[in-house]
């Protein structure tokens, strides 16, 4: 699965997380997290792997758009 720059952004909001914070837990620069949100550039495919297991490890879960709804986030049942 794929994450789009809106669900890193919920995925932050859920967790009440910063840019930095969510950077620095992935290890990447706050300009990659920032721009990607963005939509400036898409980030490279190891920095895509970085955010999803970072957000994978504390519990969020992507949600792909079906029947019309949304994509989106929710933290892991």
């Amino acid at each position: 699965m794929t994450l789009s720059p809106a669900q890193c952004r919920a995925a932050r909001g859920l967790l009440d997380w910063s840019q930095e914070q969510l950077a620095q837990a992935s290890g990447l620069s706050r300009s990659t997290v920032r721009d990607f949100e963005s939509g400036r550039h898409e980030p490279h495919r190891g920095s895509l792997v970085l955010l999803l297991q970072t957000l994978a490890e504390q519990g969020v879960e992507l949600v792909a758009a079906v029947d019309g709804a949304g994509e989106g986030v929710r933290f892991r049942v």
